[in-house]
């Protein structure tokens, strides 16, 4: 018997692939009910990450996953699917790399191939500045254990053949950080794999259902929110449901959200685009990423280059694309790779990125009782989404911050102990 009652023998999926049988749905579409221990705003990775770890790691199945869209549908599915954990502060190296643990198991863990490779993962270094932060990245990186190096350009160039190395070039390649256990997940399956999971153990995905407001009572507010208040639960355009704890795991509308139970957050949101190429032989074995040139890339296992850049500079809520984008993205990877100059462009999309003023996420615990917050991730939310899930599943069931998510509390703002991650985050895809 496979892993959360799913049972396939290769006779019967021939079969239903012969036939055109009615596959059964990966999860229920179930009615909403009046109340729920839980309820996780936000359908997307981490939402539904907390819903399974709540369910599978603490018995908490009473739980509800509202979207105003379909799972999946935000940033969960607009992002360039990049995961590693070699980041630049020790707090930060040591959650992504739990995270990178989890994605390692999760295709048995879930039992869905989730699709992970593992390519490696190449910082360029541009300038002696940058090459200094790539020293003490690969330091702060060894010290936690993690597998991480300088390496030169002759080295860069066997990792990466595709790359021009030379000394002559616009932005020449002095070195790079070289990270072998990152690599690339389908990011869609990952959404799957956790939202079957979650239904299998009795979570409630509620799907169109658009959160209105959150229910407090108590706070300093004359509305009853803010600092010394409690939830209740929140009112959605199915109508109102009771919960003592909601959960806030959106992202582009996180800082509105928030503002129902009275929690402001320091968070402005962007627009992160990326795009496509048509496919071709596999060429680029490892992810490329250079912070100088504000671009990185990536090949599929069908042979498509994946293209992203930094997020754009006005903060807005589009996710459309813009020649603008894709005429600096063009010019920056042809410096890098000039042999890719025939490859098309087949699309580009956009997602939004909620980002805090030192690239570290918010989450847990807050002023408002039973209100949660896994907020903020800017564009690197896909690599935590296990982590956060799980840390995050911990904190609602013992009602303190799990241990490997106390540095990026709330609290860290008005206590000036903020956690600097634009040295590894800013485009450090």
């Amino acid at each position: 018997m496979a892993r959360h009652g799913y049972k396939y023998s290769a006779g019967k999926l021939i079969r239903h692939g012969l036939t055109r049988g009615d596959w059964p749905r990966m999860w229920r579409r179930p009615e909403a009910r009046s109340s729920y221990d839980v309820v996780i705003i936000g359908g997307g990775l981490h939402g539904l990450a907390t819903a399974y770890y709540l369910a599978h790691n603490h018995g908490m199945t009473n739980i509800a996953v509202v979207d105003k869209g379909y799972l999946g549908g935000g940033g969960s599915g607009r992002n360039t699917a990049i995961v590693r954990s070699n980041y630049l502060t020790p707090e930060g190296v040591a959650f992504y790399d739990r995270s990178l643990d989890l994605y390692n198991s999760m295709a048995q863990d879930l039992n869905l191939n989730v699709m992970f490779s593992r390519r490696g993962h190449l910082t360029l270094a541009h300038t002696d500045s940058a090459l200094r932060t790539m020293h003490w990245r690969a330091e702060v990186n060894k010290l936690q254990g993690i597998d991480s190096s300088v390496i030169d350009p002759q080295e860069v160039k066997k990792q990466a053949p595709s790359l021009d190395v030379s000394a002559d070039t616009r932005y020449p390649i002095l070195g790079a950080l070289f990270h072998p256990p990152g690599g690339i997940v389908r990011h869609d399956a990952v959404v799957w794999g956790y939202a079957r999971a979650a239904d299998h153990l009795g979570v409630h995905m509620l799907q169109e259902t658009e959160v209105l407001d959150i229910l407090c009572e108590g706070g300093e507010g004359p509305d009853g929110k803010g600092a010394g208040g409690r939830v209740t639960g929140v009112r959605t355009s199915r109508g109102d449901i009771s919960a003592p704890a909601v959960v806030n795991c959106t992202a582009g509308w996180a800082s509105l959200i928030s503002n129902m139970a009275g929690v402001p957050l320091p968070i402005t949101t962007h627009p992160l685009q990326a795009a496509v190429t048509e496919p071709c032989k596999v060429f680029l074995p490892t992810v490329v990423v250079s912070g100088s040139l504000h671009v990185y890339v990536s090949q599929t296992d069908r042979g498509e280059l994946v293209f992203g850049a930094s997020v754009d500079p006005v903060g807005t809520y589009r996710v459309n694309g813009t020649l603008e984008f894709t005429e600096e993205l063009a010019g920056h990877v042809l410096e890098l790779m000039p042999g890719i100059s025939k490859m098309r462009l087949l699309r580009q999309w956009s997602g939004l990125c909620d980002m805090t003023p030192d690239y570290s996420p918010v989450m847990g615990t807050t002023q408002v009782d039973g209100y949660f917050v896994d907020v903020g991730w800017g564009t690197y939310g896909f690599k935590a989404g296990p982590v956060a899930g799980e840390t995050m599943a911990e904190t609602i069931a013992t009602g303190r911050d799990a241990d490997l998510i106390a540095p990026f509390t709330i609290s860290r703002f008005t206590e000036g102990d903020l956690v600097g991650e634009k040295g590894a985050a800013a485009v450090g895809h």
